[in-house]
């Protein structure tokens, strides 16, 4: 299990969702409180919970571990800020979709009453399933909608034997619903369902306590997936179904939503390496010869290719700024500096650190910081502001022997390099006897945005970014 710690200085939202508890000097009975999810990052709306480290009934103090929180970037720990008793676990373990300041548990102090926990839990419940249930709700909508009656019951007719998919979906949910009864679901949830012609009482709920959230609506009117055939009786099935980790889930959602609404188009270009190569060589016996019998500080001094690409990268977007953009809709915000995200798989995803001020910083400065938050990204211990962000990206699959892929863009930023493996190529050569020379070529491909960068701007940034590693002394004076 990847953890990332939340300390007590910057678990803000964990210190809110703790500070509704009111703690009190004589022990009166059921003097309990709510314990809300809280957001791990400011963008936060959702999570889930991947494990709970205390049980009910179990006491806890000051800095203890209470539940793992798995955002789409990592699984963070949640520390106690103060001591006390975990009364009720509402919410458990491998929940996912958990709406930000839904409530998930139900704190107690020592010495206090438990046996009403369960009445408390279901009276607070009650009550929070009149309001909206995620922040993102709040702002989408702000006035609280109506509860809709339940929809008249009409008279059942023959369906035709090929029913629309939204029609299966929604008879789903109705059935697992008794008539009559309340419908629980946020506002812009209801907003999506008018707009798309669906009743409440024919959409499966998917959030705390069957609430009807944000995705329900859509989900219930898009195409029902194929089911998977089942393995046929005394056969051994021959596939594994994995779960969808939250990670997964909002990688999916990025990227799907990235090459379906922004406009892609992509740009190749060839760079010779040679003398980044040569530059490289150089600069890595020196660190090793500098570092002598010490192979830790001698590797942590090494340089990379990617190191110069990154740098290269930096040079070029201040040559043509309008490439460290991002798009906003209503207007087209120009970054003043390169913080530049660099891809990094891990084994839960694809997560993208960020290279902060690359423009200002010097290639030992950059390597230094790609290798410590490739380092934290792969054991899951990066802050969100280490990942959060970022004007520009670079994916390099070259170490995999690729040679050359194109990526999808992640909004708002308005570019993405890919970049493919060095190999040698005969290159014409007018002063060579033979008429051609032997080069190391490596082939980079700009995904750009047409909304935010024509392809005249791209074709200048990427010309900018084979000159900068064709003359890698250039960005070193």
């Amino acid at each position: 299990m990847q953890s990332f710690r939340v300390l007590q200085r910057s678990a803000v939202a964990a210190k809110s969702a703790l500070a509704q508890r009111s703690f009190h000097s004589s022990r009166q009975a059921l003097a309990l409180s709510k314990f809300n999810m809280p957001a791990m990052s400011p963008t936060m709306t959702e999570g889930g919970i991947a494990a709970w480290k205390k049980q009910p009934g179990e006491s806890f103090s000051a800095g203890d571990v209470l539940l793992e929180i798995e955002t789409d970037k990592a699984t963070m720990d949640v520390e106690a800020q103060d001591d006390g008793v975990l009364a009720k676990i509402i919410v458990g373990d491998g929940s996912k979709a958990v709406q930000v300041n839904s409530l998930i548990a139900i704190m107690a102090e020592e010495g206090d009453d438990l046996s009403g926990a369960d009445d408390f839990a279901a009276k607070a419940q009650s009550e929070s399933g009149s309001a909206p249930a995620a922040a993102e709700d709040k702002k989408e909508e702000s006035a609280p909608a109506k509860e809709e009656a339940p929809a008249p019951k009409e008279e059942s007719k023959p369906e035709p034997a090929a029913s629309s998919s939204s029609s299966s979906s929604a008879s789903a949910g109705a059935s697992s619903r008794p008539a009559g009864e309340r419908i629980f679901a946020t506002p812009v949830a209801r907003r999506i369902a008018q707009e798309k012609g669906i009743a409440l009482d024919q959409i499966k709920g998917s959030g705390p306590e069957g609430r009807i959230i944000k995705a329900d609506p859509a989900a219930a009117a898009a195409p029902a997936a194929p089911k998977a055939p089942a393995a046929a009786a005394g056969s051994s099935a021959d596939y594994t179904d994995v779960p969808v980790s939250n990670m997964r889930r909002v990688i999916a959602s990025r990227l799907t939503e990235s090459k379906s609404t922004v406009p892609h188009y992509y740009v190749s270009i060839d760079v010779e390496m040679d003398k980044v190569l040569k530059l490289r060589e150089v600069f890595n016996k020196a660190a090793s010869d500098k570092a002598g019998k010490d192979v830790e500080k001698a590797k942590a001094a090494k340089l990379s290719v990617g190191d110069f690409i990154t740098k290269a990268a930096a040079v070029a977007l201040k040559e043509v700024p309008e490439v460290n953009s991002a798009w906003y809709g209503d207007f087209i915000r120009q970054h003043h500096k390169a913080d530049i995200s660099i891809a990094v798989s891990t084994p839960t995803g694809l997560i993208t650190p960020i290279v902060k001020d690359v423009g200002g910083s010097g290639l030992a400065t950059i390597s230094a910081a790609t290798k410590t938050l490739a380092s934290k990204a792969r054991a899951g211990k990066l802050a969100p502001e280490e990942y959060q962000g970022g004007s520009f990206t670079i994916s390099n699959m070259g170490m995999f022997g690729i040679t050359h892929f194109t990526a999808i863009i992640n909004p708002p930023q308005s570019c993405i390099l890919a970049i493919g493996g060095t190999e040698a190529r005969l290159v014409p050569d007018e002063e060579s006897e033979a008429g051609f020379r032997k080069a190391m070529v490596m082939q980079a491909t700009i995904s750009a945005d047409h909304r935010t960068v024509d392809g005249a701007t791209a074709a200048r940034w990427m010309k900018a970014f084979k000159d900068a590693l064709e003359n890698p002394l250039s960005f070193m004076l």
